[in-house]
């Protein structure tokens, strides 16, 4: 099945990246790691460069986005971060 997004490019479901996106917001959310992942690299700046001036606790916001991959079923969490590609919470 093959899913297009606003930007007309097309994104597998083979592509989706939940778990490892939702491990390393966790993990590594201050680094914005699991902004890259997702393909997001302005929004992984912008977390690094927060976390950088909150002296790490913007990495707070890592965290939560890390939870609210993990929770989001698989459809949903395509849907709502590859296919529309909503970057933040």
């Amino acid at each position: 099945m093959e899913v297009i997004n606003e930007n007309g490019s097309s994104v597998t479901p083979q592509e989706n990246k939940k778990l490892v996106a939702g491990l390393l917001g966790i993990l590594l959310g201050g680094l914005g790691i699991h902004k890259f992942v997702l393909g997001y690299t302005k929004e992984g700046i912008i977390q690094i460069i927060i976390t950088l001036f909150t002296c790490g606790f913007g990495s707070i916001i890592g965290l939560i986005e890390g939870i609210i991959y993990l929770t989001k079923s698989d459809e949903e969490f395509m849907q709502t971060y590859q296919v529309n590609q909503r970057p933040w919470f």
